[in-house]
């Protein structure tokens, strides 16, 4: 797991989900959902596609097109299922607890890059960072955020305007080669 960013003193933790997790070396401490500003985007970055969320059954639907779209737009050559799988259940949980917790309207954009894919949902609970369940049983749920940040290569989330973003980035477990690079040095744009 990614080392945790510690809140400094005299940092507002409310800013921060705090949280403990382990970092594989049995040490239980750490910000799992900083606050950290979008990535900045890349010539080589595409919108895949936008939707305005307003019930969990349109999330359902986006995710069904978004798997049409990604293999439309990122080439099936270059995808594994697992890469595809990564996606959709990261987006579907972002997605979907930008509904539950946040305030509409909901907008959740995916985008292509170098490395893979950056998802990003709005919504205008500017006031409400995104907080992972801690001490609940799992059977009640509230994991999602745990699973999309060891799903991913990065996670924050920050305000900008009248919009709180919450976003990941999903990487492909193998990356696409440019032109004229030899396989062994493939791109990983971060976005």
């Amino acid at each position: 797991m990614r080392s945790a960013e510690p809140i400094a003193d005299g940092e507002d933790a409310g800013a921060h989900a705090r949280v403990a997790y382990s970092n594989g070396m049995g040490a239980m401490s750490g910000t799992l959902w900083a606050s950290r500003p979008l990535p900045p985007a890349r010539s080589r970055a595409t919108v895949v596609r936008e939707w305005d969320l307003a019930t969990v059954a349109d999330v359902t639907a986006a995710r069904g097109r978004l798997r049409e779209e990604v293999a439309r737009t990122a080439g099936a050559a270059e995808l594994t299922e697992d890469d595809v799988q990564r996606l959709l259940l990261s987006f579907e949980e972002l997605a979907s607890n930008g509904l539950r917790h946040g305030r509409l309207p909901v907008r959740a954009t995916v985008t292509l890059t170098g490395a893979g894919w950056l998802i990003d949902v709005t919504d205008t609970a500017v006031n409400r960072p995104p907080a992972p369940a801690f001490g609940r049983d799992a059977a009640q749920g509230g994991l999602g955020l745990f699973l999309v940040a060891r799903l991913s290569a990065a996670h924050g989330w920050t305000v900008a305007g009248a919009r709180k973003h919450v976003w990941a980035l999903i990487d492909r477990s193998t990356p696409p080669r440019r032109a004229g690079v030899p396989a062994g040095r493939a791109e990983f744009d971060s976005c």
